[in-house]
């Protein structure tokens, strides 16, 4: 189980800055104070090692400026129903790997942008699967299965998707830190709809999986051997669903393609990051919400194969 998010509070750093600083000055001659002391309480109050890394999904809808002026209206709606039917398809397809969580933690650690956002997940396998399960939304809307006569007025929907892996922090209920801030950087720089990580998020699939390559061959047995799945309840991959990732490889259903290629790099907080373009392709059942016993079979791709570099 991953440790807590450092949580800092504004009143707690007031609290410091009260005793050790002044909160304003105006004399008639201005000299830098010595700073030393606030210096070394701040330190060890906000104690950046303590900071603990999570992984972010950064979802942009492609292009959302150039729709007219009605369809922009209605596009934060249509972001709306994709993410709350991405709640409900993770948790109900995807038992073991979102036990621990419940709507309201995915709805709570979710950072709107207006036009997309950000979620927040324990690790980029969580991430992954969520981008999966709402890429199935964005499918079926686009292939009029969900709210046809909306689509039909509003058009198709792009989106374009990044996965970081890095340090958060939260600072009175919101979320700051490298993770987002690296996230958002991609989303600037990508100006085609593919599905980008960083660095740290292609070596956790690494050093977990022997690469993002291997989830077409990977079944939910060797998932749950993943450290931090350890402590995860193994029933549950009997007695749950587990569509994604199943408990064998068949070509019928789940991942059945994935490709990952460097592309280049992007420079974010003086730091140059390698960024990698990944292409899935995933085969699920999928069913009206009122009709579970008719179901159809779709094939899907989360990102492209455009290598263009960022």
């Amino acid at each position: 189980m991953p440790e807590k998010i450092r949580k800092l509070s504004y009143s707690e750093i007031k609290e410091l800055l009260k005793e050790l600083d002044t909160e304003s000055t105006f004399e008639k001659v201005n000299v830098i104070p010595e700073s030393e002391e606030l210096y070394q309480k701040l330190t060890e109050f906000i104690n950046v090692r303590s900071f603990k890394k999570r992984a972010v999904l950064g979802i942009d809808i492609y292009r959302y400026g150039l729709y007219p002026h009605l369809q922009q209206t209605l596009i934060p709606t249509v972001f709306k129903i994709f993410f709350e039917k991405a709640i409900r398809l993770s948790l109900e397809n995807n038992q073991f790997v979102f036990q621990k969580y419940d709507a309201k933690k995915i709805e709570q650690s979710f950072i709107s942008t207006g036009d997309g956002g950000f979620v927040i997940f324990d690790n980029p396998m969580h991430a992954l699967f969520f981008a999966i399960n709402f890429e199935i939304l964005v499918r079926s809307y686009n292939a009029y299965h969900v709210y046809p006569k909306l689509r039909n007025i509003t058009g198709s929907v792009s989106l374009r998707y990044a996965i970081t892996y890095d340090t958060l922090f939260s600072f009175d209920n919101n979320f700051y830190g490298t993770s987002i801030i690296n996230n958002a950087r991609i989303l600037e720089k990508d100006a085609l709809n593919r599905c980008l990580i960083d660095q740290n998020t292609y070596d956790w699939f690494l050093i977990n999986i022997d690469g993002i390559e291997n989830l077409q061959v990977l079944t939910i047995h060797e998932l749950a051997n993943i450290a931090e799945f350890q402590d995860y309840d193994k029933e549950i991959i009997r007695t749950g669903d587990n569509e994604i990732i199943d408990t064998k490889v068949t070509r019928d259903s789940g991942v059945i393609n994935s490709d990952v290629l460097k592309i280049g790099q992007i420079r974010s907080k003086e730091l140059n990051l390698n960024i990698y373009n990944i292409h899935l392709q995933v085969t699920v059942k999928v069913f009206a919400d009122q009709k579970k016993d008719i179901k159809r079979t779709l094939t899907m791709s989360l990102g492209n194969l455009n290598t263009s570099g960022i």
